[in-house]
This record gives C-alpha cells, structure tokens and sequence, in this order.
C-alpha cells in the first residue's frame, strides 16, 4: 500500500500540468478571437469610409477624377475624328460594396480611338430600403486614364435606388487618339459603395 504513494504524488504534478496548458489555450483561443473581430470591424469601418476619404483627398490635392464632368468631352467628341487604322479593346468590370448587384452587360469591346462607344451597367438593390451608393472609377494601366474621355456616367454623382429597383446606367465614352500606341487594352473598373444616408432623385420617387 505504502508503495502505491509515490505513484500517486508523481502524477499530480502532470494533471496540474495539463490543466495548466488548457487555460493557456483557451486563453490564447480568447485573445485570437478577440484580434479577429477587430480587424473584421476595421476592415468593414474602412470599406465604407472610402468614398468620404476619397473625396477629402480630391478636395485637398484638387483633383477629382470620381465626380468632375468632362465639360469638353462632348465637344472633343465631335471634333475628333476616328483612327480606323487603329483598334483598342476595352475590358468592363464590376464590383460593389454594400447592398448591390453591379456588372456590366458587356465584358468588353473593340474600339477605334476617336469613336463614340456607348455601354451599359446594371445596378440591382438588393435591400428592402431605398439605399444610395457612388460608384468610383479606376483604369489600368493607370495611364490610359486621361486619355478616357466621359460623355455621361453614373459615377459622375451618388446614385438613389428605391427597395429592390434595377436600374441600367449607360456610360458614353471616346478613348482620345493620342493614346500611347503601346496601350492595346484598357480596363475600366467600377467600385460601387454604399454611402450613409438616402438621397431622393431630382423630381421625387
């Protein structure tokens, strides 16, 4: 019996142990939960902070390629004539933040610079509210987007969609022949963001 008892107290020491370790676990599982939800929230917090950011950036630097009209691109239009000797492909592509269905009805084209090009997004809100969004453009490669001329877009100004409304936005366009003769393609990327708050559209509804 008596040889029984070291056996005993040897194995304290290890149940201590293991009790130990799984504190430490749950402890270490808390604090790992913990980082997660934050960064989660910071990563949710920015997405809809970039319209505003983006903005207060234009205001600062004075430029504002998210909501300046191009006030000369209709004359530009017209006085330019077409390069046939030359073709463009022009990739589309959607993404959204927010309640939204975005994409457009054409992946891409082929263009002559100088010709007036007219395509068509498709904008779905998805929420049983009326919700307002704004849609950032953005080129590749960065430098054709000068030579990207806008006639009419959406991004031009937030949007209002009523609960569940589809709405078709067309975005008219010219790419300027003085596009550097190595650009072959051009994309134009549009991000749309949920924004706080509902604007009406001009006249109601």
């Amino acid at each position: 019996m008596k040889a029984a008892e070291p056996q005993s107290s040897a194995e304290q020491p290890a149940a201590s142990s293991s009790t130990v370790s799984a504190g430490s676990l749950r402890q270490s599982n808390g604090h790992m939960l913990g980082k997660l939800v934050v960064i989660a929230g910071l990563m949710f917090g920015f997405g809809y902070a970039l319209v505003p950011i983006y903005e207060k950036i234009c205001e600062v630097t004075g430029i504002n390629l998210l909501t300046r009209k191009d006030k000369e691109a209709a004359e530009f239009a017209r006085n330019t004539q077409v390069d046939t000797s030359r073709k463009v492909i022009v990739e589309f592509d959607a993404s959204s933040r927010g309640a939204w269905l975005f994409k457009p009805e054409t992946n891409a084209l082929e263009v002559h610079p100088g010709e007036l090009v007219t395509v068509v997004y498709d904008l779905v809100n998805t929420k049983p509210v009326a919700t307002s969004g704004q849609a950032i453009p953005s080129y590749a490669p960065l430098q054709s987007g000068p030579y990207f001329r806008k006639l009419e877009c959406f991004c031009f100004e937030q949007q209002a969609l009523e609960a569940h409304e589809t709405r078709r936005f067309p975005v008219v366009f010219v790419v300027d022949p003085k596009l550097p003769r190595d650009v072959g393609t051009i994309t134009l990327s549009y991000t749309f963001f949920e924004v706080g708050g509902y604007a009406p559209r001009p006249g109601g509804g």
